[in-house]
């Protein structure tokens, strides 16, 4: 190959890679602003526990023959907040086993589903949505396009290296030797770094296979190297995530760090009782007994940590660390049968939330007390966690409302309301907030909900719900009580011409919010000294 056509071939890969980076951000972005309550609802089902997550992501993968895809979208979902990190452990190991439903599409069929293919008609569709469409029809066409974009991106890079093969001759190597062995999966795992599709390799490996021009040792091997590189993809699409997302990035990459080990292995023993003229394995198809392998090691990976998957979860977090760890990560999927040990980990959770929600209210009303505490997500991963928070305390059940454990219940589900109602006042009314900042009429209001805003931090980090409680519920009293002569003021300005009707009319909306928003915090306050006791 000329040093042209390398120029070219490398500038078509970075151009492919460009391609994916962009559909991945725009994929992402869709998902965020597309997820309602039935789609992140519908997501923590799905993945209420490590056995139906592994189901969904190999289904999801055999489906879209695609395990990078699933695998780069459960990274997404965590970045977006619409999964838990320990949730999406069970997606990112069932994508595993379900990649291997290619090898026995190319074994049994001898073709491939080429996904590619169907992108640019899906990004013409993603795009008009987008430019013609409006509200969740535009959302959509964002999704669509990010999704189009990070397939065509994948294509063009495969594009770019073909005619390369497996980039060197695997003749070459002996697969009977260690060395051999370890030098082929290098070399498996270097082409799937390169070309970004384990899938592709394993299908030129079967042809090459099925030609002749590799022995099964030697096929066996390069595919083991191909699992363990697919995993990289998933660490580009962590770049500039947040925690979970590089969280769920790593548990990818460490899971086929064990399932290669294991086969790498299992290799040798698999080979010679292959060999072995008396059994029936020795009469299998060379293609099948690949693809048999490949399975199995997946198979054997998947059942070996997914009943470990707690566990599996602490080592990560051990090993990604963060500056502010997240109550929520540690709800499990199913609480403890015993209510009073349920109950403590929501009640942390919903704490650390409320908190962050204080922060944010806050920097509405332009609070300079200090830079905000880190957050991995903003408004969306908070509504990811009090989602998530809803799921845990939907299962919790007391026998009687009067014992202690069922009134605790109840005020946990009363602030946890609350909380929801108070993410709506942030999220879906900034304006109020903004008229709120700079409304001189609402001046007093505003300083008086800031020094609530300024102080609840440093009580809430003592858990001191009471004093807390009794401090939202003087601020909520002044507001209230100063609210019907404030508006009365507001409608005989608009009356006298003093003030333009629409001016007015956003005048009274925030005083509205104002109000809604002390009355939050006042019953978020109470109801979790209620629940604390604290």
């Amino acid at each position: 190959m000329s040093a042209l056509d390398q120029g070219s071939s490398l500038l078509n890969a970075l151009a492919g890679l460009g391609l994916f980076l962009l559909g991945l951000a725009l994929l992402s972005e869709g998902l965020r602003s597309l997820a309602g309550q039935q789609l992140r609802r519908l997501l923590l089902r799905f993945t209420r526990t490590p056995l139906s997550g592994a189901i969904t992501g190999a289904c999801a993968t055999a489906l879209l023959q695609s395990s990078t895809a699933v695998t780069v979208a459960t990274v997404g979902f965590v970045a977006a907040g619409l999964i838990s990190f320990p949730a999406s452990l069970g997606l990112v190991m069932g994508a595993n086993v379900g990649s291997t439903s290619l090898g026995w599409l190319v074994a049994l069929v001898g073709i491939r589903l080429q996904l590619s293919q169907l992108m640019l008609p899906l990004l013409l569709l993603g795009a008009g949505l987008k430019l013609l469409g409006r509200g969740r029809a535009a959302r959509l066409g964002l999704t669509l396009a990010g999704f189009a974009l990070l397939f065509l991106g994948l294509a063009t890079l495969q594009r770019a290296m073909a005619g390369r093969g497996l980039l060197l001759d695997p003749g070459h190597f002996d697969a009977a030797t260690a060395t051999g062995r370890l030098q082929l999966l290098a070399l498996g795992f270097v082409t799937t770094l390169i070309t970004h599709s384990s899938g592709a390799g394993v299908a030129a490996s079967l042809t090459a296979l099925a030609a002749g021009a590799l022995n099964l040792g030697q096929a066996c091997a390069l595919v083991i190297g191909m699992d363990l590189g697919s995993s990289i993809t998933a660490q580009i699409a962590a770049i500039g995530s947040g925690l979970s997302a590089r969280r769920t990035a790593t548990a990818h990459l460490l899971f086929n760090v064990v399932t290669a080990a294991l086969a790498f292995v299992l290799l040798p023993p698999y080979l010679r009782l292959l060999a072995a003229p008396s059994l029936p394995s020795s009469q299998l198809e060379p293609a099948f007994a690949l693809t048999l392998f490949q399975s199995g090691f997946n198979l054997l990976g998947l059942a070996l940590l997914l009943p470990l998957t707690g566990p599996f979860a602490g080592l990560i977090r051990r090993l990604v660390r963060a500056s502010q760890e997240r109550e929520v990560d540690d709800l499990d999927a199913i609480p403890p049968p015993q209510p009073d040990q349920a109950l403590e980990p929501a009640a942390d959770a919903l704490r650390q939330t409320f908190g962050d929600l204080v922060v944010h209210l806050g920097g509405l009303l332009g609070a300079q007390s200090g830079p905000a505490p880190p957050r991995p997500t903003g408004l969306d991963g908070l509504q990811g966690e009090l989602d998530r928070i809803e799921l845990y305390l939907d299962q919790i059940h007391v026998e009687q409302l009067e014992a202690p454990e069922g009134r605790r219940l109840l005020h946990l589900l009363h602030g946890l309301d609350h909380l929801q109602r108070l993410h709506e006042r942030l999220e879906e009314e900034p304006d109020r907030a903004r008229t709120v900042r700079t409304d001189p009429a609402l001046a007093g209001l505003r300083q008086e909900l800031l020094g609530l805003v300024s102080a609840l931090p440093a009580i809430l980090a003592t858990d001191h719900w009471m004093a807390a409680s009794q401090g939202s519920a003087a601020a909520a009293r002044l507001i209230e009580v100063s609210v019907q002569p404030l508006r009365h003021r507001v409608m005989e300005a608009i009356a006298t011409g003093d003030l333009e009707l629409e001016w007015g009319t956003h005048s009274l909306e925030a005083i509205r919010w104002l109000e809604r928003v002390s009355r939050h915090l006042q019953q978020i306050c109470r109801h979790m000294a209620r629940a604390t006791g604290a």
